[in-house]
């Protein structure tokens, strides 16, 4: 089997892994759930099985192993993540095998990965939007994700779009995430949609279960397919996180001067529902300057998992891993 390193993106609910060989093929990919609830301990067990099985898989040792982590990472260690409760952790401990590694901060390694192989592939300073359950950044420059100071750079989801508005989860007011996140899109339509129940507005909501339906519980992609039908709620909500979006954007934009941004996410699979507003309200905000162009990331779900990749090959000696890589071949793993 040709040489190979494994690739592990690491998130709160589950572990995407796979096997990529030094041209850019996926031999393998899996999935596996993240133990968060059992504590520390038990994630760190689950990644090194992981990593175990996958490269016993693989037929071989492999060249290298990358992995992508949220919180506050190095390149050497976990220092810390509220979603897991890790603290200082190196990234030797995380790694069964006797290989070069090395550790990445989720979104920026997604953003790497989109930067060497996917929509800015031929950029050389973007944002990286993935618009999830949270959002953050990746702020590529000169082709490289920066994290700032100190590890904390990219926290565009608590800029405070809304001075006055919202409580955020993190303690400060009005934060973007708690507006534009694909939780916030959801979750304020259906409280919207709860307190309209039983009024003439009540037509608007999604039903819910049960004969006498006492709250709506809506996600954001159908929240996205209602404002598509001209659902006047949806809309309204859509339309607040669209004009949180362009407030942060434009800020970013006046400050960094990104070539483009590239949207990311759940909410980003809306298309044009959500870049065609969004494009026009950055437009109006940027009244002196032209606004930078948006595109839809090209890895989707995967873009963490081949940033790991290309991280385990970097940590092999392969600093220019994945410019010669095939897109058709990243588009084609085979699945476990």
């Amino acid at each position: 089997m040709s040489s190979f390193v494994v690739a592990l993106d690491v998130g709160g609910t589950s572990m995407k892994g796979g096997l990529v060989t030094r041209s850019g093929e996926i031999l393998r990919t899996d999935r596996r759930t993240t133990p968060r609830d059992r504590g520390p301990a038990a994630v760190i067990a689950t990644i090194r099985s992981f990593i175990d099985d996958l490269a016993a898989a693989g037929g071989g040792t492999p060249e290298g192993v990358g992995l992508a982590v949220p919180g506050l990472v190095t390149a050497e260690a976990a220092l810390y993540s509220a979603n897991i409760g890790w603290r200082d952790i190196p990234a030797t401990d995380l790694v069964p095998l006797d290989v070069p590694v090395m550790l990445g901060h989720d979104v920026r390694t997604g953003g790497l990965a989109e930067s060497v192989l996917g929509a800015g592939r031929e950029l050389s300073d973007f944002l990286f939007l993935p618009i999830g359950t949270g959002i953050a950044g990746a702020t590529i420059l000169h082709g490289e994700p920066y994290g700032g100071s100190a590890g904390w750079g990219g926290e565009i989801g608590h800029i405070p779009v809304f001075p006055e508005g919202e409580p955020c989860a993190c303690g400060q007011i009005g934060c973007l995430e708690t507006y534009a996140s694909a939780s916030a899109v959801a979750r304020r339509y259906s409280t919207r949609a709860t307190a309209a129940l039983g009024s003439p507005a009540s037509s608007l909501a999604l039903p819910s279960s049960g004969t006498s339906p006492v709250a709506v519980s809506a996600t954001a992609e159908q929240v996205a397919a209602l404002t598509a039908s001209g659902d006047p709620l949806a809309t309204e909500i859509w339309g607040e996180a669209v004009e949180a979006l362009s407030l942060a954007l434009a800020t970013y934009t006046l400050l960094l001067d990104p070539s483009a941004i590239v949207l990311g996410g759940g909410l980003a699979e809306a298309g044009t529902l959500l870049s065609d507003p969004l494009a026009e309200r950055l437009r109006q905000r940027l009244a002196f300057r032209q606004a930078p162009p948006l595109r839809q990331a090209a890895l989707g779900v995967s873009a963490g998992m081949l940033g790991a990749a290309l991280l385990g090959w970097r940590a092999a000696g392969l600093p220019d891993a994945g410019t010669t890589w095939s897109l058709d071949v990243l588009k084609s793993p085979r699945v476990a």
